[in-house]
């Protein structure tokens, strides 16, 4: 599959689909400032979040992803079945034109032996 271009603008790098499927931070009531306020820690993700936020990532990826590979699924069919087609077609009409001409041979040996039988009766 070296035809799939990985530059393409229209797939996501991985921190793009997380900053725009990370969940909305959750207000949280803020402490009074006091002499020395410290810096609020970072939320944690608990695992049912990070399952969500994992389906929500691959769910996007695939979505995406999925009109590129059917595309280039379909070029990629489409180039290894023209060969087999072509040879199929060839070999199709060869026997189509032996099959033809044995027939046409049967019917003219079999209108002549009827001609011939008939000029016969008539002598």
């Amino acid at each position: 599959m070296s035809d799939i271009p990985f530059n393409d603008e229209s797939i996501p790098v991985l921190t793009e689909v997380v900053a725009d499927s990370a969940p909305a931070p959750v207000a949280e009531p803020q402490p009074e400032p006091g002499p020395n306020p410290e810096p609020p820690a970072p939320r944690e993700l608990d695992d049912d979040a990070w399952r969500a936020l994992e389906e929500r990532l691959v769910a996007r990826v695939l979505d995406r992803l999925q009109d590129r590979v059917e595309l280039v699924l379909e070029d990629q069919v489409r180039s290894s079945m023209a060969p087999v087609l072509d040879h199929v077609v060839t070999r199709l009409a060869t026997e189509l034109r032996d099959g033809l001409q044995v027939t046409v041979e049967q019917v003219v040996a079999r209108a002549v032996a009827q001609e011939l039988t008939h000029l016969r009766s008539r002598d």
